[in-house]
């Protein structure tokens, strides 16, 4: 049985092993670096303390299966009501659901916390996320060509939007 709960420090190593295993085998992170125990704290504590969620569904012995976030999608403040989400699930959970479950929680919590608009950036080859993404109503917004670079090849990078409301205009400042 899995469960959704907010991330706690001590979900950080498993955070950090299901990150570096992106990394290491994956297109979804277009970064040949590992990340530290320390680059991972630093990462949740900026969402945490910007108020964005960072989230793991656990297993029935509390185990982490995955984890998900949003934050910002771009610095400037005309995109403040947009945000950029990642979902990563440990490839032995692969295909439980637990992607799902974090995606729809994520959903939730941005229309909840006024957001506009979801965005993710996805690896155009990675049509498991794209059919993925598609099923929870995102919608392709674009294509950029070879703007990444990974495991010796170019990367295209395919932009999938989700309107979260009705809204005809942002809430005046």
């Amino acid at each position: 049985m899995m469960h959704l709960r907010n991330a706690t420090e001590a979900d950080l190593p498993a955070i950090l092993e299901i990150h570096n295993d992106a990394v290491r085998n994956l297109d979804a992170i277009w970064s040949d670096k590992l990340e530290s125990l320390d680059t991972r704290r630093d990462w949740m504590r900026e969402r945490l303390d910007a108020g964005f969620p960072v989230i793991v569904v656990a297993d029935e012995d509390n185990g982490v299966l995955g984890f998900g976030s949003y934050g910002p999608y771009r610095p400037k403040d005309g995109y403040r009501f947009t945000v950029d989400h990642s979902v990563y699930v440990a490839a032995s959970a692969q295909g439980r659901g637990a992607g799902k479950i974090l995606m729809a929680a994520l959903i939730e919590r941005a229309r909840t916390g006024g957001f506009h608009v979801m965005v993710g950036g996805i690896d155009a080859g990675n049509t498991v996320s794209i059919k993925f993404h598609a099923a929870f109503g995102f919608k392709e917004a674009g294509r950029l060509p070879q703007v990444g670079a990974k495991f010796g090849r170019w990367l295209d990078l395919v932009q999938m939007a989700l309107v979260l409301d009705d809204r005809e205009r942002p809430p005046a400042n």
